[in-house]
């Protein structure tokens, strides 16, 4: 199985795994439904995380990003979950490896809408690949 141009924004080894539950290699109707499901999940995920953004909710964008990270590690996403970590991170107030603290809630909103912004741009470039794996025209 190669997904092609996807070396960087999936681990193999991960996505293999779903794969492997598939009945039939051709209409891969299991994997294409987890896949889909969680295009609608990101998706609405991240309007969320834009609502909060505005209403400056840390607690709520950690949470998301938490909730997105476990979704996207699970299909082996890696830049995406990478990106949700850190949205975890700074909506608890810490820095992107959640060691250092930052100073204050401007520079954690500063730095979510930059990593929210990356993290959709990720999702994006995923969701073409994926959906040119399952020969989705759309």
């Amino acid at each position: 199985m190669a997904i092609s141009g996807a070396a960087d924004t999936i681990d193999a080894a991960t996505f293999e795994q779903i794969l492997e539950m598939d009945d039939d290699e051709e209409d891969r109707e299991f994997s294409r439904s987890i896949v889909y499901d969680f295009f609608t999940q990101a998706e609405s995920t991240f309007a969320k995380m834009d609502t909060n953004i505005e209403e400056r909710n840390l607690k709520t964008l950690s949470e998301l990003g938490h909730f997105l990270k476990g979704s996207s590690a699970t299909l082996g996403l890696t830049k995406v979950k990478d990106s949700c970590e850190k949205i975890q991170h700074f909506g608890q107030l810490k820095d992107e490896t959640g060691t250092k603290d930052l100073k204050d809630d401007d520079e954690a909103l500063d730095k979510l809408k930059d990593i929210i912004a990356q993290a959709k741009e990720e999702f994006e470039e995923v969701e073409k690949v994926l959906k040119k794996f399952y020969h989705d025209k759309s």
